[in-house]
């Protein structure tokens, strides 16, 4: 019989370790919101793929759809003879676009592969070469998101140097006391000592930061960073991969606080499990780049296109972005109860579905719990529910089940987890 035991034998033999796996858990099916490992063990998923499968395992609709392309073709190349999927997934998120403004779209595979062409076509449109992005952001693994992330380990370590003009500022989160007055402090000095403004090309931002913890920037923020943006002549980029397409209670998070961005730079579940990544922007910017300044091989691919064609629908038949909101409530609303009686629950935060709990081995310091929150995750894991953990110090439990999760897989998973913080913290 094969066990997840002999099959991580196996993958550390053949496996470079710079690819680590959180468990030695190893899926063989999925369905909706729960998978099954080797050894036939059923698990509840809160983790959709770190964000990816926001319609489910395996949606019928999202599996019709792909299966429907790939009885006409599989690859063809979309710089070399088009598809209609692509252009109808273009016009359908061009008609998206926050602000309504005229815009266009263009697909690739990676979330790392949307921001970096959103760099190039940044670039291209403004005559500037800087970045500016956030401490504790996560923006991808190749040589330009590794520079635009705002965390050495373990993304940084070992593959300097680093592609240059690139800055960072604090992220605000007051949780962790920083207003967002001192970030945009932060950003005035960075202007006085560090890059002219007139070098910027762009600001990139996580509307709500994943990997540094699930921070949700205050909307004024956001206000204020479209002002000054617009005043110096600087695009405002809104890293939507992990926020996007449901996630937090609108299609993009960036749509609670009213502000337009320049462009949107999108992944994870626009896809539905299949990968597909992309750059939706306002029509001019789009258009800088000269013809063949971007492209790929596989971008867009149309299996990516038909499922991402397919998410949409999905998400607007079934309610999904009213379902994000409602699983959010129920999440938050125990989680604060709970932290009435577990002095670890150190802040519940999050916007629509995407929420987490800080844990803390003192609440007044604020002292992270980083050994507790790889327990819990580990625990739940051995009782049947797969959770993942963020943030700078790796005590922050986020949240991101399915939105299509029923009301009674959601209650399931949540008794685990209670059960398991309960006795790890006793």
């Amino acid at each position: 019989m094969t066990t997840n035991i002999s099959l991580q034998e196996r993958r550390l033999a053949a496996v470079p370790r710079g690819l680590p796996t959180m468990l030695p858990i190893f899926a063989t099916r999925a369905e909706g919101s729960e998978l099954w490992d080797a050894e036939g063990k059923r698990y509840i998923d809160f983790g959709s793929g770190i964000a990816v499968v926001g319609t489910g395992h395996r949606h019928p609709r999202v599996l019709e759809a792909v299966r429907a392309q790939l009885d006409a073709f599989s690859h063809v190349c979309v710089q070399i003879t088009p598809y209609e999927p692509y252009i109808a997934l273009a016009e359908r998120l061009n008609a998206r676009m926050p602000g309504g403004v005229p815009a266009k779209s263009i697909f690739f595979t990676s979330g790392a592969e949307a921001v970096e062409n959103a760099v190039k076509i940044a670039r291209a449109a403004t005559g500037r070469p800087a970045i500016i992005a956030f401490n504790g952001a996560f923006h991808g693994r190749t040589m330009m998101t590794m520079a635009l992330t705002g965390k050495v380990a373990p993304y940084k370590i070992g593959f300097a140097p680093l592609p240059g003009e690139v800055f960072h500022i604090p992220y605000p989160s007051l949780y962790h006391g920083i207003a967002a007055e001192q970030s945009l402090d932060a950003l005035d000095q960075l202007f006085k000592s560090d890059v002219d403004p007139a070098r910027v090309a762009a600001i990139l931002i996580e509307p709500v930061q994943g990997e540094g913890g699930f921070n949700p920037a205050p909307f004024e923020f956001l206000n204020k960073l479209r002002s000054i943006c617009d005043e110096k002549g600087i695009l405002l980029i809104a890293d939507e991969v992990q926020t996007g397409f449901g996630r937090t209670g609108r299609l993009f998070a960036i749509e609670h606080s009213g502000v337009v961005p320049d462009l949107v730079c999108m992944a994870k579940s626009l896809g539905g499990g299949f990968p597909i990544s992309g750059v939706l922007g306002k029509a001019a910017i789009m258009d800088a780049p000269v013809p063949g300044g971007l492209g790929g091989t596989y971008g867009g691919s149309p299996m990516g296109c038909a499922a991402g064609l397919a998410v949409l629908d999905v998400i607007e038949e079934e309610g999904l972005l009213a379902r994000a909101d409602a699983i959010g409530s129920i999440i938050t609303d125990r989680f604060r109860r709970l932290g009435n009686s577990l002095p670890v629950i150190g802040d519940v935060r999050g916007l629509g579905a995407m929420t987490a709990v800080e844990l803390v081995t003192d609440r007044d310091a604020r002292t992270p719990a980083g050994e507790l929150t790889r327990k819990l995750v580990h625990e739940c894991a051995a009782a049947g529910l797969i959770i993942l953990s963020c943030g700078v110090h790796g005590n922050v439990i986020r949240f991101l089940p399915p939105l299509t999760i029923s009301d009674a897989l959601l209650g399931e998973g949540l008794d685990i987890l209670e059960a398991t913080l309960r006795k790890l913290a006793a």
